[in-house]
């Protein structure tokens, strides 16, 4: 049996969990709903709080499918009850980040400015942060497929050389730094 597919998932106060013999399951809960097509096949047993996720067989497709909805349902509890964030460092002299009504504008050393408008459940905020004073863009929603999406693709737009390290990078992200032409061993000697 999968190991995480056997783990039960608790159900926090507020949150309703239901499934149709279609496959869509829904939950809902305080910050929104989700709702989501999942496999007919496997077995969704409710019990007072907790949810598990059951298979019908130990067939090739319910062994592949098991694991993966009890992940999906668990991330869409999670996301209804306390909702995800995704924070992006923009490093880079001139470098800014800024709200305008709920378009996010980056200037990110281009001609141009780039707007970009958030997908449906997606929020945007700026703000600095005071030990290095790069403009940190937070990502917030209930849906952590598309709050980790629309972060990539923003992180997409600039992502950091390895040189200096500048552009948009994960709050948190090491960027492997390359030495410079003229650091390197092959220096010519006077």
């Amino acid at each position: 049996m999968s190991r995480i597919g056997r783990r039960p998932i608790e159900l926090p106060k507020g949150v309703e969990f239901t499934a149709t013999e279609e496959g869509l399951i829904t939950v809902k809960g305080p910050k929104g709903t989700l709702t989501r097509n999942l496999s007919p096949e496997l077995i969704y047993n409710l019990d007072g709080v907790t949810l598990t996720v059951g298979r019908p067989s130990d067939e090739k497709n319910h062994r592949a499918l098991h694991g993966l909805t009890r992940t999906l349902i668990a991330n869409m509890v999670e996301g209804v009850s306390t909702g995800y964030t995704r924070q992006l460092e923009i490093v880079g002299v001139g470098f800014r980040a800024t709200m305008t009504g709920q378009t996010l504008t980056l200037n990110v050393g281009f001609s141009h400015s780039i707007e970009v408008w958030p997908r449906e459940g997606v929020a945007f905020s700026v703000a600095n942060d005071p030990q290095s004073r790069n403009p940190i863009v937070t990502i917030e929603g209930i849906d952590k497929e598309r709050i980790g999406q629309t972060a990539a693709e923003i992180r997409k737009m600039r992502k950091p050389e390895p040189y200096k390290g500048k552009g948009i990078r994960f709050k948190g992200e090491v960027v492997r730094r390359k030495q410079g032409k003229t650091g390197g061993k092959g220096a010519k000697k006077k």
